[in-house]
């Protein structure tokens, strides 16, 4: 026997606040019978094919340490260059410039919250 995870949840601040950055990032979507809006002390995001839930749910204090866990992420579209620039123009926060003159290596951003996560190169880039 084994378990699934059934959603990730992140501790906020500002849950709808972090559910519209993240569901821009993303590419997720609410729930349009119980949309997230202004207050709401838990927001949900879904995946376009409904398979990933993020849970964003307000607590009351803030972020001071480095995250436990974190979202390595790769370009759906684009390359990790493209992604990069598209994220710092949604609000992230470039934290460390981990590239390598070689190509490889990832760059460190944080959301609005200050939550870290990793920008990688897309598969055809890794691949070439």
């Amino acid at each position: 026997m084994t378990s699934v995870i059934s959603h990730t949840t992140v501790d906020s601040r500002d849950a709808y606040a972090m559910s519209v950055f993240w569901a821009d990032v993303l590419g997720f979507h609410d729930d349009p019978e119980d949309p997230n809006e202004p207050g709401h002390e838990e927001c949900g995001i879904w995946s376009p094919d409904g398979t990933q839930k993020l849970l964003f749910v307000e607590v009351p204090d803030d972020k001071v340490v480095k995250n436990r866990v974190h979202l390595d992420l790769e370009p759906a579209e684009g390359s990790r260059d493209d992604e990069l620039a598209r994220l710092l123009g949604l609000g992230a926060r470039q934290v460390a410039d981990l590239r390598r003159p070689d190509g490889g290596g990832w760059v460190v951003l944080a959301d609005p919250e200050g939550n870290e996560f990793c920008i990688l190169r897309n598969r055809a880039e890794r691949s070439a």
